[in-house]
């Protein structure tokens, strides 16, 4: 470490680990805000439908949930990138396996936030102004994008922010495992799976474990005061 690399260099390539810290975060949030996106997408829509129609279809619904909750995501996600080809829908390299890590996460993780909304849904459709306007006529299309969606707006931004560290965590444990952003583009995990192998110079491990530990906690953060603005009787 120097003034010029004030975290230090790597032993075998020279590059500047500072560069790579930061290049590497660039990976991390985009894998991890589009993931969330795709999640609160399906979550949301699924969570609504089974929540305000309830019988057969909450039913379904409610187990598929169950069925996704109860599925083995880091072993799918392993196998899946062992078998997938080197090209694929028009992509290939960084392109193919930010998608393919988009797909997985954000897939496999909409269950918790389906939950969540189901649970509100289940409330707010038993609330005077929601039965006002079934009184006045107003189809169920009008009702969700009126009256049941706008009132849900607050628990599903507070819990995007709460998937977000999870998804970071979750691309950095696949990188780590090898099964991620192929090198040599720059990734928080993949730079802990480097640093592996020299464990006797600490700082290559604890650069990017650190960039890990204060994104996550930043969002943890972001997420609690969220809650506190928009429920103060929480506080």
């Amino acid at each position: 470490m120097s003034w010029q690399h004030p975290m230090g260099l790597e032993t075998v390539h020279g590059r500047d680990i500072f560069s790579r810290v930061i290049y590497g975060a660039r990976i991390s949030l985009l894998v991890a805000i589009l993931a969330t996106f795709v999640s609160v997408l399906i979550g949301t829509t699924l969570g609504i439908i089974a929540g305000f129609f309830g019988g057969w279809v909450d039913a379904f619904l409610s187990r598929l949930m169950d069925m996704f909750l109860a599925f083995p995501i880091l072993i799918f996600a392993l196998a899946l990138a062992g078998v997938f080809p080197d090209e694929a829908f028009g992509l290939s390299g960084v392109p193919l396996r930010l998608g393919l890590l988009i797909f997985v996460i954000g897939f496999f993780n909409w269950p918790y936030i389906g939950r969540i909304v189901r649970g509100q849904t289940l409330s707010l459709r038993e609330r005077e102004y929601v039965e006002a306007a079934r009184s006045l006529g107003a189809k169920w299309p009008y009702i969700l994008r009126t009256e049941v969606l706008p009132n849900l707006m607050a628990p599903i931004l507070v819990y995007s922010t709460l998937i977000i560290p999870t998804n970071i965590l979750f691309e950095a444990a696949l990188s780590f495992l090898g099964v991620g952003i192929p090198p040599p583009t720059a990734t928080w995990g993949g730079m802990l799976s480097d640093a592996v192998v020299f464990y006797t110079v600490p700082h290559f491990m604890f650069w990017p474990g650190l960039a890990i530990f204060a994104t996550v906690m930043a969002f943890n953060l972001f997420g609690d005061g969220l809650r506190d603005a928009f429920d103060p009787r929480s506080r």
